[in-house]
C-alpha cells in the first residue's frame, strides 16, 4: 500500500523531469514501455494505468515490458558515445535479486528459458532475512557486502544445500545461520558485534559460491563461454569479482551491468521495448498487470 502511494505522488512529476532532461518534448515520443509484471500489483497498476493514459492522449502504442526480461537485457545498455561490447547469442545470464535467482538461457532479446532457479528462498532474501537477525537493517545486501569486505570469508562454515540440476535453494543455509547464532551468543551475548565483520564475509562466500557452482555446471553443459549477470544481487562486489576470477579460470567471457542498472531502473525497461518496438510488438489498451509469471 504505501509502495502504491509513492508510486501515484512521484509518477507525474518523474516522467515530467525525464523528458525534460531527454531535452526531447512528449510528442517526439514514439511508444510507451511499461512494466507489466511481475511485481507488486499496486505498483505495477499505477504505472499500467499512466502508460495508457500517456499512450491515448499521444496517440502512441504501448509495449508491456516482462520485469526479469529487463533485468537480463540490461546487458544490452550503453551511455551515448560510448562503446559497450554486449553479450552473442546464445549466453547465460545469472538473474539474482532480492526475490529471484535463476539461471536463464538467452538465445535472443526475447527467446529466454529458465533452466535452473531457487526452490524456497532468493540469494538476496538470504541476504536480507541473515541480516536482520543480525540487526543490521533492511535492505540488508549491501549492508552484507559492506562489512564482508572487512571480514575473513573463512571464519564460519554454512550449511550448503544440495539440489538437483540447477536449481539453487538457500533455505538450509538460513537455518544454518540462524543456529549458528543462536548457539554462540548462549556462549558469548556479544558474540555478533564481535564477529560482524566475519559472519558477512562468511555468509557472501558461501552464497557466491552456491551461485557459481551451479552457474559453472550450467556453461560446461551447454558449452557456452559467454555468461551475463543481472538484478540487484548483482551489485555486490563479491560476486562481480567472483564473475571476473571465472573469466580468467575458466575462459569466459563476462557481462555486467554498471551499478545504476543492476536495481529496479527505468532504463532496463526502455530498452527491453526499444526491441519489441522494432518488432512491431505492441500491446493492447486492455493490458492488465500481473504480480507473478516466469520469465
Amino acid at each position: 500500500e504505501l509502495a502504491s502511494r509513492a508510486h501515484q505522488q512521484n509518477i507525474v512529476p518523474v516522467v515530467s523531469e525525464a523528458i525534460k532532461r531527454a531535452g526531447i518534448r512528449k510528442e517526439d515520443i514514439d511508444a510507451i514501455a511499461f512494466t507489466r509484471g511481475p511485481g507488486l500489483l499496486g505498483s505495477l497498476l499505477v504505472g499500467t494505468s499512466f502508460a495508457k493514459g500517456l499512450s491515448l492522449s499521444l496517440g502512441v502504442p504501448m509495449l508491456e515490458v516482462n520485469h526479469l526480461h529487463a533485468h537480463v537485457l540490461a546487458n544490452f545498455l550503453r551511455e551515448p558515445d560510448e562503446e559497450v561490447q554486449h553479450p552473442s547469442f546464445p549466453f547465460l545470464c545469472l538473474l539474482v535479486s532480492g526475490g529471484n535467482s535463476q539461471i536463464i538461457l538467452v538465445r535472443s532479446h526475447y527467446d529466454m528459458k529458465v533452466i535452473g532457479q531457487t526452490i524456497d528462498d532468493a540469494a538476496g532474501e538470504a541476504f536480507d532475512k541473515c541480516a536482520k537477525v543480525m540487526g543490521l537493517g533492511y535492505p540488508g545486501g549491501p549492508i552484507v557486502n559492506k562489512l564482508a569486505n572487512e571480514g575473513n570469508p573463512k571464519a564460519f562454515q554454512f550449511a550448503r544445500p544440495h539440489v538437483g540440476g540447477y536449481d539453487y535453494s538457500f533455505s538450509g543455509l538460513k537455518t544454518s545461520f540462524l543456529y549458528t547464532l543462536r548457539d554462540e551468543l548462549a556462549l558469548d551475548p556479544d558474540f555478533i558485534e564481535k564477529n560482524k565483520a566475519d559472519l558477512c564475509a562468511s555468509l557472501q562466500h558461501t552464497v557466491i559460491d552456491i551461485l557459481m557452482k551451479k552457474l559453472r555446471q550450467a556453461a560446461k553443459d551447454h558449452g557456452i563461454k559467454e555468461v551475463a549477470v543481472a538484478g540487484g544481487v548483482s551489485a555486490n562486489t563479491g560476486l562481480r569479482d567472483a564473475f571476473h576470477d571465472h573469466a580468467r579460470r575458466y575462459g569466459w567471457k563476462v557481462y555486467i551491468p554498471k551499478f545504476a542498472y543492476t536495481t529496479d531502473n527505468a532504463a532496463m525497461v526502455a530498452i527491453s521495448g526499444y526491441y519489441k518496438y522494432l518488432q512491431g510488438d505492441f500491446c493492447s489498451i486492455n493490458a492488465v498487470p500481473f504480480s507473478r509469471i516466469t520469465i
